[in-house]
């Protein structure tokens, strides 16, 4: 995986005229694309309500977890915690929300503006330990890159 020419692409969805959530869906699209391991992608939001989280754009299958509080699952205890959190075998989790019986893994890398959370993108995986050191970086380089749209 050529996670560097997948970087640029994301810079040039970024860089482009066009609203946030636009930009943000095709970047969702973009990596469940190209990376085989990433099955759904997506991000959620802080919205008005102070540590709440908003499902925002996503590729992949429907979720019923529209809104999540700090804390709880692996995305609310990554935007608590303001930290990338790597599950690699969900079943062994007892804070996780279960999106699909098909997902066996997830990441999750907070979008921080200063030294508050603002978002996070969350990838699921239908494999057990997918994630490596580099899914991580790459993450939270494209966090970095998406930061500048909000």
């Amino acid at each position: 995986m050529d996670f560097e020419k997948l970087l640029n692409r994301v810079e040039g969805i970024i860089n482009k005229e066009g609203k946030r959530d636009e930009k943000l869906k095709r970047i969702t699209k973009l990596l469940k694309k190209e990376v085989p391991h990433y099955d759904w992608v997506g991000f959620y939001l802080v919205g008005d309500e102070p540590g709440m989280l908003y499902l925002g754009p996503f590729t992949g299958a429907p979720t019923e977890h529209v809104k999540i509080p700090f804390g709880k699952g692996i995305c609310g205890q990554a935007a608590e915690r303001e930290m990338t959190f790597i599950v690699q075998d969900v079943s062994k989790e007892t804070n996780y929300l279960s999106c699909s019986p098909d997902v066996k893994s997830e990441i999750v890398v907070p979008i921080m503006k200063g030294e508050t959370v603002i978002g996070e993108i969350d990838i699921d995986s239908h494999q057990i330990s997918p994630f490596t050191d580099r899914d991580r970086e790459f993450l939270e380089r494209i966090a970095e890159l998406v930061v500048t749209l909000f």
